[in-house]
């Protein structure tokens, strides 16, 4: 009798993606390839194989390494790392959709009060991001430095999740304009200008370590340098959104 994962449901706190929860949820989405059917067989190893591919993709690049360095790294034999795929291709796109799938869960999944509110919404999809890349580190890294030597299909697969992910932007920008939160002449390139500024952030780490930059301020100088380009100006009494009655205090 098989002991099969279950299906797993994403999870929609950025946080919580940890290797273990990974993993259960690349055995699910991949149960009708993966031939190792008990649970308890199934996830310690391939927890093993998706850190050594990782760590073997940051020290000597996902193309440089083989199947048998592999091996190697993760103490799983060949025959048995073929249980779970039939090559660096379907590996590699096995890491892929976890990282494109963790975004969608995150990012798509707005507390009902912030969507609510397009400057609270905005600021929670970069803190959300931002976040979710610190707990998927190295699986970011990997997705980013890697995508230049990516086969076709899997470019493809990179630049359709950039692109989604610059949707979500986009739809609460547009959103803002047109509630007269932001301004209205916001300009169309910042949707595209934030992913930069998130992908610094798990690029160079060690860059902002070294200037003792921690997470929540580096989230915070992110926040206030988007909502610099969208807010309207401000006034005495701060910012309001665009046709706001303000009566500034005299004195």
């Amino acid at each position: 009798m098989t002991d099969q994962p279950t299906a797993t449901q994403p999870p929609t706190d950025p946080g919580a993606y940890t290797a273990d929860v990974l993993c259960r949820l690349m055995l699910d989405r991949n149960r009708a390839t993966i031939r190792v059917q008990k649970l308890a067989f199934a996830l310690p190893k391939l927890e093993r194989i998706v850190t050594a591919a990782l760590e073997l993709s940051n020290s000597q690049g996902f193309q440089a390494t083989s199947l048998r360095d592999l091996s190697a790294a993760s103490g799983v034999s060949m025959g048995g790392m073929y249980a779970y795929f039939d090559g660096k291709t379907t590996l590699l796109r096995m890491i892929l959709s976890e990282v494109t799938a963790a975004v969608t869960a995150v990012l798509g999944h707005p507390p009902a009060h912030v969507a609510a509110d397009p400057r609270a919404h905005l600021e929670w999809l970069i803190d959300s991001h931002l976040r979710l890349t610190e707990t998927m580190l190295p699986w970011f890294v990997f997705a980013f430095m890697e995508a230049k030597s990516f086969p076709a299909a899997e470019r493809r697969q990179a630049v359709d999740s950039e692109v989604r992910t610059e949707g979500y932007f986009a739809e609460v920008i547009a959103r803002g304009m047109a509630s007269g939160h932001f301004r209205p002449d916001t300009s169309a390139l910042l949707p595209a200008l934030v992913k930069p500024l998130l992908q610094e952030w798990y690029v160079k780490r060690a860059k902002y370590r070294r200037r003792g930059v921690g997470i929540d301020d580096y989230i915070a100088t992110v926040q206030a340098m988007v909502l610099a380009s969208c807010l309207p100006v401000e006034t005495g009494q701060g910012v309001q959104p665009a046709g706001a009655q303000h009566n500034p205090v005299a004195g």
